[in-house]
């Protein structure tokens, strides 16, 4: 059965928003420093946080900016109030735009695939006004679009004022905001995520590559973008996968395009080499089950809203157990699908809690009938008294 698209956004939800701080362990050696004004380091699938340095600073994104105008967008044809044939007229503010272009002309009319590709692969300042104008009539009203959505992703040091990152008063994101942007668009549209790997986009004849140069020195890397101002230096927002591990790199304000993709290779190198990702328990995967009162059945299937996963060290991952701690309260039906039930811990060597999340029904329970409720109700009574 397909989950609704609110179920689908509320479990993403859940799962960007469950970043722990970085991780902090004595078997791991210090993470490089780079020649840079901020960078993250995280890990994809759980998002842990696994280097951070001045993460949180707001600081002008320049073209990263874009990421989130071709996120919108993509959010926009998954509910199918768009489609990616459908035409856009090129309006003159678009034409007139400076900066990077993908060099369209007033009253062309371009298919959103192919302004996607514009604003993805050649950065296209035009294609990404045209997106904007064309969703929500003007690039202001686009503007409160994309901080919506920063809202819901928990990007609480980022603010946009235009779509294309161009240097404006009050439009400023962060190095920890950028990851968790990169991870909700790999986990969310997987099907668009893949225009980010194209090294080239051809449009009026003008061939472009993409900006992004680790697409060029690692095959593992397969996204995302670049941004580069004078205020916010040479930026860039990366991914990386290698043996079904995936991190995503950010770096802000390094003094070149080389220094950008060489800061951000240091990254990878220290994520891949010291840590480990691992799933426990996948989403919808029955964690045990769970007595039930009064249900038409006598136990309830549960499990995790979003996959429990984390980036654990490689030198003591074998020391991480999970446990789980029902609610003190046992469950009374009727349940509805998604009732937490307790949660679901990750403990390390020394008995440390490092990340939880709830554990909650995988189905619904109804209520049992009458004998079942008045045998139940009698047997809860004395359960009661004895204590």
């Amino acid at each position: 059965m397909t989950t609704p698209y609110f179920l689908q956004r509320l479990v993403l939800l859940f799962s960007v928003l469950m970043v722990p701080a970085a991780w902090s362990d004595s078997s791991l050696p210090p993470p490089p420093q780079l020649v840079a004004k901020s960078w993250v380091l995280m890990d994809s699938v759980s998002g842990n946080v696994l280097v951070n340095h001045q993460g949180d600073t707001r600081l002008p994104p320049a073209s990263l900016t874009k990421l989130m105008t071709a996120h919108v967008a993509a959010l926009e044809l998954q509910r199918g109030r768009i489609k990616e044939t459908d035409l856009v007229t090129i309006s003159e503010k678009a034409w007139r735009m400076g900066g990077s272009k993908m060099f369209v002309k007033v009253g062309d009319q371009i298919a959103v695939s192919d302004l996607l590709r514009g604003i993805i692969v050649q950065s296209g300042n035009d294609a990404s006004i045209a997106v904007a104008e064309h969703l929500a009539g003007g690039e202001d009203t686009f503007a409160a679009l994309m901080n919506q959505e920063a809202k819901r992703l928990g990007l609480a040091d980022t603010n946009f004022v235009n779509a294309t990152g161009w240097p404006a008063e009050g439009h400023y994101s962060s190095a920890l905001d950028m990851a968790k942007l990169a991870r909700a668009i790999v986990i969310e549209d997987p099907e668009h995520y893949a225009m980010y790997a194209e090294k080239e986009f051809v449009w009026s004849g003008i061939k472009q590559p993409n900006r992004n140069l680790l697409l060029w020195r690692d095959p593992t890397v397969d996204g995302l973008k670049t941004g580069h101002t004078e205020e916010a230096g040479y930026c860039m927002v990366a991914s990386s996968k290698r043996d079904g591990q995936r991190l995503i790199a950010v770096v802000f304000g390094t003094d070149s395009e080389a220094a950008r993709a060489t800061e951000t290779a240091k990254l990878f190198a220290y994520g891949f080499n010291f840590f480990d990702s691992k799933t426990f328990f996948k989403k919808g995967e029955t964690v045990q089950s769970v007595d039930v009162w009064k249900g038409a059945a006598r136990t309830v299937k549960a499990g995790v809203a979003a996959d429990f996963a984390a980036a654990l060290p490689k030198r003591t991952s074998g020391e991480y157990q999970t446990r789980i701690v029902l609610a003190a309260d046992e469950p009374v039906a009727p349940i509805a699908a998604g009732a937490p039930l307790g949660q679901v811990e990750l403990v390390s060597g020394d008995g440390k809690v490092v990340m939880q999340a709830p554990l909650v029904a995988l189905e619904a329970v109804e209520e049992g009938g009458f004998f079942r409720r008045i045998w139940d109700s009698i047997r809860l009574f004395f359960r009661g008294l004895l204590g």
